[in-house]
């Protein structure tokens, strides 16, 4: 391959230079939405799989264009894409977490599995695809993420775990408190959990709850946790609160 030569198998060093450069312009872009929301794969990693990629690509169209021309030569533009695909997956592997019931890093993990994607469009001279599918990922993770937030919080029901001293009279207390907050309860599970140091039975009230709006679930969690006999709350990827023991 020469700087200056062209045709179907062979590219100038600009336009080689051009794709890298738009490669790391959208892996970049896509990369830093990331990145300002405090994800694992970031803006670094992002540009680094689409630049990648669309090395591979060039690679493959490209980097055996001297035997074109040889008779016993089959060109297969697609070899190292299809491999591409799927060896990605162990980096987006690397970035689902799973704590318990909750997985995180999924979306990451897809970000990085379309940015593979769309350095191959880059490196094959697909521009239009590859500008489409960056424009319509940001779409996703920035519009789709506050629409998607919005309608978990008005349907899903989520799991809000309360740990407290054996008190049926703050029980009472803390259903009212969050009927007054507009949380709706669909059930209610209470479990015994152990006798502290001062020989005080401790429970764990489990409660599926469909929640408002945000500022109506920090006055519910502030008002109970104030509880002297609360010891800890916590409600599915949104609160972690807990007072240590005396």
């Amino acid at each position: 391959m020469t700087g200056m030569s062209s045709g179907i198998w062979h590219i100038t060093y600009l336009d080689m230079t051009i794709r890298i450069l738009m490669a790391l312009l959208l892996g970049g872009i896509i990369g830093f939405e990331r990145e300002i929301n405090n994800h694992a794969a970031g803006f670094r990693t992002h540009i680094l799989v689409c630049v990648g990629s669309a090395t591979i690509m060039l690679l493959s169209i490209y980097g055996f264009g001297d035997f074109a021309n040889e008779p016993n030569v089959r060109m297969d533009p697609a070899r190292l894409a299809a491999q591409v695909i799927t060896g990605i997956g162990f980096l987006g592997a690397g970035a689902i977490i799973r704590t318990g019931s909750y997985v995180s890093g999924l979306t990451t993990a897809a970000s990085i599995w379309v940015v593979a994607g769309i350095g191959l469009c880059v490196g094959a001279g697909f521009y239009f695809g590859a500008v489409l599918v960056t424009f319509l990922v940001l779409v996703s993770l920035f519009v789709f993420q506050k629409w998607e937030k919005y309608m978990l919080r008005k349907y899903r029901r989520h799991e809000m775990n309360i740990k407290m001293y054996d008190r049926q009279e703050i029980l009472g207390q803390i259903v009212e408190e969050l009927g007054e907050q507009d949380i709706q309860i669909y059930e209610l599970l209470v479990q015994s959990n152990h006798k502290t140091e001062e020989h005080l039975e401790t429970i764990i009230v489990r409660l599926s709850v469909k929640l408002p709006r945000e500022n109506k679930i920090v006055n519910a969690v502030n008002r109970i946790y104030n509880y002297d006999d609360v010891l800890s709350i916590e409600i599915s990827n949104l609160f972690n609160l807990s007072k240590k023991l005396n």
